[in-house]
């Protein structure tokens, strides 16, 4: 089974693609305080969990969401059509990097999708140039809570330079051009939600479609939880830094 397809399974009961709570992404997006009319651009959306909620919000903001998962997307276009919003949203099958810049928005989500810019460096550079003056995005890492244990980089197959901490994660940020106007850092309990919903969710998967692909997917399952547990369970964080453009 395609990874894509089996991240989409993962995340059927926790589609926000991040350890962040329902109630903490509403409260990101109220501190936004969005214009009237506003556009909004959602980078590696999945299934537009962060767009559809700020659409909801947002009664007459339209919005453009990319990813490269056609499941994730159809997923979206079915959820925008039960909230209502489907004609205020435009969704886009393509590598986010690829996204042209052919207007400036309001606001920029890249939350959980900096890999694909390759890395955060890149990816807020990018998001700054979608950015109108005074523009906000909402871009969402992970960073080291402490450091992490040879046994913990050995999990991730990562190296100590993969994150920074958290002071050098809001550095990485605003050395694009940004300044920090507000952050929340996720807890434990939304870790282990999001955590558990993923690994869960693919393990009654594969219990209820058993065949070649319910294998894959409860390897894929057990791959991942062992990582967590054994490896970067309170040792890997994520903020979630509401940014200002400036200059």
């Amino acid at each position: 089974m395609e990874r894509q397809l089996i991240s989409h399974l993962a995340h059927r009961d926790h589609p926000i693609a991040a350890p962040v709570s329902g109630a903490q992404v509403t409260r990101l997006l109220r501190r936004a305080r969005l214009p009237e009319g506003a556009r909004i651009l959602d980078l590696g959306c999945g299934e537009a969990a962060w767009t559809l909620r700020a659409l909801a919000l947002y009664e007459d903001a339209t919005a453009d969401g990319v990813d490269i998962s056609a499941d994730a997307l159809k997923a979206a276009e079915g959820h925008a059509e039960v909230q209502g919003v489907w004609e205020r949203v435009r969704l886009h099958e393509r590598p986010a990097a690829d996204f042209p810049v052919a207007e400036r928005y309001d606001l920029v989500i890249c939350v959980g999708a900096t890999h694909a810019f390759g890395g955060l460096g890149p990816a807020v550079e990018r998001v700054r140039r979608y950015l109108r003056p005074n523009g906000l995005a909402l871009v969402g890492e992970g960073f080291w809570e402490c450091a992490p244990t040879p046994e913990a980089l050995a999990r991730l197959g990562a190296g100590p330079s993969e994150y920074f901490d958290l002071p050098g994660t809001v550095a990485a940020a605003e050395s694009a051009g940004f300044d920090t106007v507000y952050a929340y850092t996720s807890d434990l309990s939304e870790w282990d939600d999001y955590e558990w919903s993923w690994t869960g969710t693919l393990l009654r998967w594969a219990n209820e479609n058993p065949g070649p692909d319910a294998e894959a997917v409860r390897a894929a399952a057990l791959e991942h939880r062992a990582m967590w547990l054994h490896g970067y369970r309170g040792v890997l964080g994520f903020v979630t830094l509401l940014l200002q453009r400036t200059g």
